[in-house]
C-alpha cells in the first residue's frame, strides 16, 4: 500500500474511533449519573478524552514531526484529566457511600468493552505511525479495554457484596492507568521532539 493510501486509511480509522468514543461517552455518562457509579463516571470521562485525542490526531496528521511531538506532549496532559475528575468523584462517593446498581454497571462496562476492543483492533496496525499521536490513541483504547473488564467484575462483586468498594477501587485504578499512559506518551513525544531538533 502506498503512503497516500495508508494515510487515508489512518485518517478514516482515527475519525471512526473518535466518533465511537464520543457516542459511548454519552451513553456511559448517562448511566453513571443514573446509578451513581465512580468507575463508570471515570470511564465516561475517559471516552470523552479519547474522542478529543483522536480528533486532535486527525488535525495533526499532516504536520511536521516537531509539531506532532508538541501535540503529543499536550495529549499527555489531556490523558491526566479523567484521573483528576475521578479523584473528585471518588471523594464525593467516599463521603456519602452507596453502591451503584450492579446489573447496569456490568452491562455498561460490557458495552464499553465492545467499543474499546473494536477501537484497539482498528488502531493496532497504525500504532507506530505518526509517533506519539497514534501511540496515544492505541494506548488509550488498549488500557480502556482492560478497565472495562474491571468494571464488569466490579458490577458482579457489587451484586454479591452490596458494597461501594469494588466500584471505588476500579474507578481509582482507571485514574492510575491514565496517569501511566500519560507518562508513556510524554516520554515518546519528548524523544520525537529531540529527534526533530537534530
Amino acid at each position: 500500500m502506498n503512503t497516500s493510501a495508508y494515510d487515508q486509511d489512518l485518517r478514516r480509522v482515527v475519525r471512526l474511533v473518535a466518533i465511537l468514543n464520543l457516542a459511548y461517552f454519552g451513553v456511559e455518562f448517562a448511566v453513571a449519573r443514573a446509578i451513581g457509579s465512580v468507575s463508570l463516571f471515570a470511564d465516561s470521562v475517559d471516552f470523552l478524552e479519547d474522542a478529543s485525542v483522536n480528533f486532535l490526531i486527525l488535525a495533526a496528521l499532516g504536520l511536521s514531526a516537531g509539531r506532532r511531538a508538541k501535540i503529543g506532549m499536550m495529549l499527555a496532559g489531556i490523558l491526566l484529566v479523567p484521573g483528576l475528575a475521578t479523584l473528585w468523584t471518588a471523594w464525593d462517593k467516599f463521603m456519602a457511600p452507596s453502591p451503584p446498581e450492579a446489573l447496569s454497571l456490568s452491562l455498561a462496562g460490557l458495552g464499553a468493552l465492545a467499543v474499546n476492543l473494536s477501537c484497539a483492533i482498528m488502531l493496532t496496525r497504525f500504532r507506530r505511525h505518526s509517533g506519539s499521536l497514534t501511540r496515544a490513541a492505541f494506548l488509550s483504547a488498549r488500557n480502556d479495554a482492560v478497565a472495562n473488564v474491571a468494571i464488569i467484575a466490579a458490577g458482579l462483586l457489587t451484586a454479591y457484596t452490596s458494597s461501594v468498594w469494588p466500584d471505588l477501587i476500579v474507578g481509582l485504578g482507571i485514574a492510575a492507568m491514565n496517569a501511566d499512559a500519560s507518562r508513556e506518551v510524554w516520554a515518546a513525544a519528548r524523544e520525537e521532539h529531540k529527534l526533530a531538533e537534530t
